[in-house]
Order: structure tokens, then sequence, then C-alpha cells
């Protein structure tokens, strides 16, 4: 008997105290979000086998996830894209593995973010690895992790202490991310990577929009410049054009030639980023000479008025959710008169 009242105890004090911590983390502001992790990537991966020449895909980086917005998408052409789109990578693996990995002909849009598409054929490289490993986990995952993720989605869509994320973010409350910024004296003094936080929200199907903090609160997309400010003064290798151009360009007959149907987009960005693309990755030399190589449909924001002088962006790199919506609106019926794509609502 007084095990069993020792074990309700237990329980109860167990019960109170995740309560406790739940009701102090939504003290602290934040809230639950689900985490854009490689499991999600591949669950959205899984259904490309099921699409049909009349659907369209989205890949590329980050850019692509908040400024394209799936909704606006929808209700325009009929279509829900699946967004396969990686931040900080570059598209060129996904694009392979969809390529030589199924035999989908419908429409592929690309993100052209140039620092990134432009980067690395390099397996090991960051951009390259944080797209790879996202193929791999798919290819290879059990039957137990997509049991695990599925059960996992409920947790992290209402509780706050399940909201961890698989990136390294300062605003990480799992155990996992409270031991991270856990800051020890290096022996080894070296330049300290700034304070970086998730300023997106994503849903299950993996649209992105920007979080009303980042978009309306100077102070905190600061923070987010100041990592960007970081990353564009460090010094790293230089871009490999060929090798990218080169390796994509195969890609793009084979899908092509199948029948496919591939669009290149470049989305917009302001302050010390685009000043950086400017400078590094001049249109003429890199976006224009890609779509040149590969004759692909390329729309790039700043031939298009209504594009441009859409309000960009209060991180420099990313539009509010406000903004995307109206570029998704735009481009999407951009595309629409060309010919690009297809409104399947007035077939």
């Amino acid at each position: 008997m007084k095990l069993k009242q020792s074990f309700l105890i237990a329980l109860t004090l167990l019960f109170l105290a995740l309560i406790t911590w739940e009701i102090y983390w939504r003290s602290q502001g934040y809230y639950p979000t689900i985490d854009d992790n490689k499991a999600l990537w591949a669950a959205q991966r899984s259904k490309v086998e099921f699409l049909t020449s009349e659907d369209v895909i989205l890949t590329g980086s980050s850019r692509v996830q908040f400024d394209i917005q799936l909704d606006v998408f929808e209700n325009i052409t009929g279509k829900r894209p699946l967004q396969l789109a990686v931040p900080g990578s570059s598209p060129l693996p996904i694009f392979h593995d969809i390529v030589n990995n199924t035999e989908f002909n419908g429409t592929i849009i690309v993100g052209v973010t140039p620092p990134l598409f432009f980067s690395t054929t390099y397996p090991k490289a960051e951009p390259w690895h944080r797209a790879q490993s996202k193929v791999e986990h798919y290819h290879g995952r059990t039957f137990a992790e997509r049991l695990n993720h599925q059960l996992s989605l409920p947790l992290q869509s209402n509780l706050v202490m399940m909201s961890g994320h698989e990136e390294k973010s300062d605003e990480n409350i799992d155990l996992k991310g409270l031991l991270r910024n856990i800051k020890f004296k290096k022996r080894t003094p070296g330049p300290a990577y700034p304070p970086f936080f998730e300023f997106g929200d994503v849903s299950i199907d993996r649209n992105v929009r920007m979080s009303e903090q980042c978009a309306t609160d100077t102070v905190f997309a600061n923070k987010i410049k100041n990592a960007w400010k970081f990353i564009l003064t460090s010094e790293g290798p230089p871009p490999d054009k060929n090798s990218t151009t080169n390796y994509f360009a195969k890609d793009a007959k084979k899908f092509t030639d199948r029948g496919g149907n591939l669009i290149l987009v470049r989305c917009p960005s302001s302050g010390m980023f685009y000043g950086g693309e400017k400078q590094f990755f001049s249109r003429e030399t890199f976006f224009d000479s890609l779509a040149n190589v590969t004759k692909a449909r390329a729309y790039h924001y700043e031939d298009y008025e209504q594009l441009k002088s859409i309000d960009c962006c209060p991180e420099w790199s990313h539009l509010s959710a406000e903004n995307a919506d109206i570029f998704t609106k735009e481009l999407v019926n951009i595309m629409l008169e060309d010919g690009a794509i297809t409104n399947s609502k007035t077939k």
C-alpha cells in the first residue's frame, strides 16, 4: 500500500514539475513550434513518389521557405507545392536526388541564393552536407524513426518544453540546448559566433513564415543581422562557379529531357547581404549564366517592378510574412502569364 502511495506522490510531483516548467518558459515569451528537422523534411520527400506532371516542388535554401508561401500559391493555382528547401544549404544535392531517384517530371522551382548555390560540390562542406544529410536520412530511415516523428508532432505543436530544434540556436530549451549554452572559457580564444535565434514559424508541411517579433522588433532583427555580419565578414573558400554549374546543368538536362519543367528564382535581399551578393556574385556572371547554360526559365526579382518594390527585408535576407504573401502572389501571377506554370482552377 505504501509503495502505491509513494508512486502516486512521485507521479503527482513529476506532473506538477512539468506544468511549472511549461508555464515558466511560456512566461519567457516562448510558444510551441515544430522543429524543421530531417524527419519533417523526409516526410515531405516521401510524397514525391506520388506526384504527377501537374505538381510543383520547391527547393533551394531558406529564402524559398520564407518567401514563397504555400497557401497563397495554392489559392491562385489550385496546386499546393511540395516544400523541400533546406536552410543554409545548396539545392544541388536535393535536386540531384529528385532527378536521379524518382521519375518526377512536373515543375521544380529552384531558389538561387548565390552564396549557397555556387558555394561548393565538396561533400563535407557545410552547405552541401546540410542538404545531403536530409537526403540520406530519407533513404535510410527506419520504421521506428518514422513512428517517433509522427508521435512527436502533437507534442511539438502543443508543448513549449518539446520545442527543441535540430539546428543549434540559442533559444533551444531542451536539455541538449541548455547544456550547449553553458559557456566555458576557451584555452585558445577564437572568434565567437554571435547569438543566433530562430525567426520563422514552421508548419507541418514545412511552410515557414517570419515571426512577428523579427518583422517588428528591430532589436531582435539586429541580432540576426549580427550573425549574418559574422558570416559575411568571415574568411571562407571562394565560390566554385564552374563545378556547381556543371553539376546542376547535368541534372537539369536529364530532368528537362524527360519532360520536366525547371524554373529558377532569385528572391530578394537587402542591406549587407545585397551588397555582398552584388559585389561578389554579380548577376551576369552567376544567375544569368546559370539560366543560359540550363536553358531554364529564370525569374530575378529585380526584373519586375511589383517584386523589387516590396519592402525587404527585416534582417536583410528574408521577407516578412505579410510581404511574402505579396511576393508569392505577384511571382505566381508573373509565371502564369508567361505560361511557366499552369492554373488547375481554369482547366
